[in-house]
């Protein structure tokens, strides 16, 4: 593979920040010190976690959000305004409905002042490119959601960017059509038929990252931070049987269900010094009942691989990742290289009755779960057990945006509900203990049923 150098460089960002100000003052850290570079010549994955701010990181590289901190460098530049080297293709096709395929791919032409005696022959010969010869005239409508988002690649290349980003484009079609696509694109980019230098993809997918990437970028969340940037050396196309490709799965998969861990891979360009605040818990959206599924299936079960377990249940990695960190969390598994185990618990959770199983998951929460334990002494410092759940909304807002305070809170209740530690008066917003809640006791092992 090629030696990059700085002369290849298209997009640096050296110690990028972006924050939000809550209606209490408070401010939220979405993205913290994120230092990069975006070259030349290569495809970049950026991967994951729901929350990891990766959506966000992209539309700064865009210039269509600007960093709190840090700086965005474009050719070397400082980057002002929309990035005039930087086209999208957003995962809903963003088409105008009543436009034509040939009138969509010219929009973004347009925006860049292309005089429309030059705008035609452009959009044309990336229609053509792209595979939508013959229905320059269709609207989008007649067109199947393969070739929608064709459009939209059609329409980004046309103004021939350095970088194309990607936001998750395959999400939203089929597993057929998505492969389909996700391979021709391949081939025009190693055949040097688009004009862009380099491309971002942001993905949710691993198997994904690793089939498109020479490099693949792993972020952390609560704030969004770089855990890992290394490049992928397997020759295209890739063999998904090799063991070679699998053993690169597998260590994705290591790092993002290590999240406690700080950065586990050197980044690649631009060394970022670690964030000292500690960070608050932040619990995955995840039911007891699908917790409780995943540990039985597996039970018993001689292979553990993550990342095998997520392909023979079709989940992709934002599917499954969140129900592992929740039974983490909980202390119920734990991971070794990828590969998942039942904790000695989680075997007497399987095997216990529903009011066992109930106990087993109080106990856990009162021992690991943060919020859960703030919530359940909030109430008994009570006198009257109940604490509005505004109370709760303002303590994590200190930690995430409204919108994410909310959803722990909601899990949290959920959860606790769940063990029975604590009840949920909806209409008048407040968590409450009865008095039998607060007097069950603990589970214990002879509990279960023989």
């Amino acid at each position: 593979m090629a030696i990059k150098t700085a002369a290849d460089g298209i997009i640096t960002l050296k110690n990028v920040g972006k924050s939000y100000i809550q209606p209490n003052k408070q401010q939220i850290s979405i993205l913290d010190n994120i230092s990069l570079e975006l070259r030349r010549g290569e495809i970049v994955a950026l991967l994951g976690p729901s929350g990891s701010g990766k959506s966000t990181l992209m539309r700064i590289i865009a210039g269509l959000n600007p960093p709190t901190t840090g700086e965005v460098l474009y050719r070397g530049r400082p980057l002002t305004g929309l990035n005039p080297g930087v086209a999208i293709v957003f995962q809903s096709f963003a088409l105008y409905p009543w436009l034509t395929v040939l009138e969509n791919v010219e929009l973004g032409l347009k925006a860049k002042g292309i005089p429309s005696d030059l705008r035609e022959p452009k959009a044309l010969e990336m229609i053509d490119v792209i595979g939508l010869d013959g229905f320059e005239n269709a609207y989008p409508k007649e067109l199947s959601g393969g070739m929608r988002q064709r459009v939209g690649f059609a329409r980004a290349l046309a103004v021939e960017p350095e970088l194309l980003c990607m936001d998750e484009p395959f999400s939203a079609l089929d597993v057929l059509t998505a492969e389909n696509l996700r391979i021709e694109l391949l081939d025009l980019w190693l055949e040097k038929r688009i004009p862009t230098q380099s491309i971002l993809i942001v993905t949710h997918g691993i198997e994904e990252a690793v089939i498109l990437a020479d490099r693949i970028i792993v972020l952390g969340r609560n704030p969004g931070r770089i855990r890992a940037d290394f490049p992928v050396t397997l020759k295209h196309y890739r063999d998904r049987k090799s063991p070679h490709f699998q053993a690169l799965v597998d260590r994705v998969y290591t790092i993002l269900t290590n999240p406690d861990l700080d950065t586990v891979e050197p980044q690649s360009t631009i060394s970022t010094p670690k964030a000292s605040n500690a960070k608050y818990q932040a619990l995955p959206s995840v039911r007891i009942g699908s917790i409780a599924g995943f540990l039985e299936l597996l039970e018993d079960r001689s292979n553990r691989d993550l990342y095998r377990l997520g392909q023979e249940l079709q989940l992709e990695v934002d599917d499954i990742l969140p129900i592992v960190e929740a039974a983490k969390f909980m202390d119920l598994i734990e991971l070794r290289e990828g590969d998942i185990y039942l904790k000695p618990i989680a075997h007497q959770f399987i095997g216990g009755n529903i009011d066992f199983r109930k106990q087993i998951i109080r106990q856990q929460l009162l021992q690991h779960i943060r919020l859960v334990q703030q919530i359940n002494n909030l109430c008994r410092s009570k006198q009257n057990n109940r604490v509005p759940e505004e109370l709760i909304l303002d303590l994590l807002g200190n930690h995430f945006s409204a919108h994410e305070a909310e959803r722990q809170m909601k899990t949290a209740i959920d959860w606790g509900r769940y063990a029975e530690l604590y009840s949920y008066d909806e209409p008048a917003g407040e968590i409450f203990i009865e008095e039998e809640e607060e007097n069950r006791p603990l589970a214990t092992a002879n509990q279960s049923e023989t």
